[in-house]
């Protein structure tokens, strides 16, 4: 299922007005970069973090872990609304915390307990479908290197790249070049989820990109990474995952069936996001894409059992779910442009923190948000997870604290000096940046003007507006350049990076925060701002001339005067304006509560997602009549000069409005206005 996504940070600046007009500022975005790296794991080992790091080499004191985490769970529970989590760690061999906060069931006030209660990993799951393709790969069943199309018989992969074909390590680094889609792919019950072949066949994204170039989140891949599982084992894949990896490390309270055994439903968490004053539960956990994470389930006390088997070359406890050459292919870097950013491993991301190397993958659907992370040079692991989204979609965001508060406690940071800025022209990276995770297919899209980036050069810094840290507090920051291309952040360590082609043209920008991204830079007439500016005054037109009109016919019929000239022709104006208000306000309702639409959107059950497109494209088809209608305006000298200016102002209004919501693909069930590129 989708992350995502959300990942939500926009500043004032830039947001106050969208919020009236087109607010979609939590799509449960999602903003995330690479090329090819084919350093694999014979020659580089993930998560070689140097231990001269800050902090002691000796695993970390069970007491002292509790004690850390009995003081910032709870007060990081009541400051984001959310009614509970879990926690558990991995160090020296052992498990050496679990523990449970808060409440699982807010009408029952059921406690959480670490052994028993299962939470929805969400995409935490894909670090188990990472480990039923390797296990195939060191059977012999699977290629990493081959076309995908090899082991598909019931459907194919559409050849959108001549020669370029995706293969299955693309789709364990998502680089397989699939547009973002998940609109509609989950569902409320158990029993309607569907078969994960039928789902992968019927719903096939378009390829955006040619494989294995840059890096775009991608749950359709790493759902048919699942399918191959399916398809060269013979079993369905939550029977091939019971089998394969949960049966032997003994994770009892672990499931990836629909519906869950009932020992399992018996101790299921509720998933709630906060509203009017309250909790209310959440929907859209189950679905066919099991491999992505619809309807699986775990419990903390199992993810550490998972945790230790990673970090041990692929055993625990004397079983084994990988030998120790694919339990370094699982943990090895195989994705990243920049050798100096962190990169890729096998479904698995590479991420800094006070100088260690870590490996983390997050999850995130409607109610509930997980964090794993491994720092393998430690042997320690960290499994964290909630059951709220938390009050403004910042759920993912308090997995991330305990995370960092775990790791700031453990291993700080050794004392270091500003690295010297390295000067140097910065014209180059200035402009707007769009995150390859931004559907190219679907209203979605309107995310890009929200998550986009803006950059400028002041002072010999760059100023960076946008989403480039998961702190969902940041807005604008500061960086400094460090090497050529590499910027450092002024008053902390992140650092973002700048692809260059063989002109010396950005062709992408990276971020420490999130290697499953890259943020692509845009030409002058896609950006955001200027799509913001041409919106909010085109409505502005539309909506004065709503009500003017509208006046003017109440006030000819209360004075008895009777109708307007060319009563058809303004007729067709004012229905037009109407619907275009109408469907933005039909939008902006649609989009108003961040967490209630990552919920929608995963379920596709609004009638709103169908409204509100037909309403622009009713709109469109009413102003190619005022076009006409203009037109003879002209040639027929209707009205006065100023009247005839009037009407034709409304009409290239409503057709720029309309420009931009098709490229943003909000007209209809296509993009009306995305081939002419305006969008991008």
């Amino acid at each position: 299922m989708s992350e995502r996504r959300a990942k939500a940070n926009r500043p004032l600046v830039r947001r106050g007005w969208v919020r009236l007009v087109l607010v979609l500022a939590a799509i449960g975005l999602f903003l995330y970069g690479l090329t090819p790296d084919r350093a694999h794991a014979a020659t580089t080992k993930a998560g070689s973090g140097s231990s001269a790091a800050g902090g002691s080499t000796a695993p970390p004191d069970p007491g002292s872990v509790k004690r850390l985490f009995d003081e910032i769970v709870p007060k990081l529970l009541a400051e984001h609304k959310i009614p509970g989590a879990a926690v558990s760690v991995v160090a020296g061999g052992q498990q050496v915390f679990a523990g449970g906060y808060g409440v699982s069931d807010v009408p029952n006030r059921k406690a959480v307990d670490p052994a028993r209660t299962a939470f929805f990993m969400g995409s935490d799951a894909k670090v188990f479908t990472a480990v039923a393709v390797l296990q195939q790969v060191r059977a012999g069943k699977l290629d990493l290197h081959a076309d995908v199309n090899t082991y598909l018989t019931t459907f194919k992969i559409r050849d959108s790249y001549p020669g370029r074909p995706v293969t299955v390590e693309n789709l364990l680094t998502h680089t397989g070049g699939f547009d973002d889609t998940f609109m509609g792919l989950a569902e409320a019950e158990p029993q309607h989820s569907g078969g994960l072949g039928a789902a992968l066949a019927a719903h096939q994204p378009d390829r955006v990109r040619a494989p294995g170039v840059t890096a775009a989140y991608d749950n359709y891949g790493v759902a048919l990474a699942g399918y191959l599982v399916e398809v060269v084992s013979g079993q369905p894949f939550d029977r091939y995952v019971a089998q394969h990896v949960l049966q032997p490390l003994g994770m009892d309270h672990t499931t990836f069936t629909q519906p869950h055994p009932a020992p399992i439903d018996a101790d299921l968490a509720h998933g709630y996001r906060p509203e009017g004053g309250g909790q209310t539960e959440t929907k859209g956990l189950y679905g066919p894409l099991t491999p992505t994470g619809a309807a699986a389930v775990t419990t903390v006390s199992d993810m550490g059992r998972l945790m230790l088997a990673q970090l041990h070359g692929g055993a625990f406890d004397g079983r084994s779910i990988l030998d120790q050459e694919g339990d370094a292919l699982l943990l090895a870097r195989h994705f990243g442009p920049d050798q100096r950013m962190p990169g890729m491993a096998y479904l698995l991301e590479q991420r800094d923190r006070n100088g260690q190397q870590l490996l983390v993958k997050d999850g995130d659907v409607p109610g509930f948000h997980s964090n794993l992370a491994l720092l393998p040079a430690r042997g320690v692991g960290l499994y964290v997870t909630v059951n709220g989204d938390g009050e403004g979609s910042t759920g993912g965001w308090m997995t991330q604290q305990v995370l960092n508060a775990f790791v700031d406690h453990f291993y700080p940071a050794a004392a270091a000096g500003a690295p010297a800025a390295a000067g140097g022209d910065l014209a180059k990276f200035t402009g707007d940046y769009r995150s390859t995770r931004v559907s190219q297919s679907n209203l979605t899209k309107a995310a890009a003007l929200m998550g986009s980036v803006h950059i400028a050069a002041r002072d010999g810094r760059l100023v960076v507006t946008g989403p480039v840290s998961r702190d969902p507090s940041v807005g604008e920051t500061q960086w400094e350049q460090v090497q050529p291309g590499l910027f450092q952040q002024v008053g902390g360590s992140a650092r973002i990076a700048f692809e260059l082609n063989g002109d010396g043209d950005v062709t992408s920008m990276l971020t420490d925060s999130d290697p499953t991204i890259a943020y692509e830079p845009l030409a002058w007439y896609q950006a955001p701002e200027l799509h913001q500016r041409i919106a909010l005054g085109s409505l502005a037109v539309l909506a004065l001339t709503v009500i003017g009109w509208g006046v003017a016919a109440v006030v000819r019929a209360a004075r008895g005067k009777g109708r307007a000239e060319q009563p058809v022709a303004r007729l067709l104006g004012w229905l037009t304006g109407a619907v275009l208000v109408v469907a933005t306000a039909g939008f902006a309702l649609l989009t108003s509560d961040s967490n209630a639409l990552n919920q929608t959107l995963f379920l596709g059950d609004s009638p709103l997602l169908k409204v509100v497109p037909a309403m622009f494209l009713g709109a469109a088809v009413l102003t190619l009549l005022m076009v006409i209608c203009a037109v003879v305006a002209w040639r027929r000298g209707w009205w006065g000069v100023f009247g005839r200016l009037h009407y034709t102002g409304v009409t290239v209004a409503a057709l720029l409005f309309l420009v931009l919501a098709g490229g943003y693909d909000l007209i209809g069930t296509g993009n009306l206005a995305g081939s002419l590129d305006l969008i991008g």
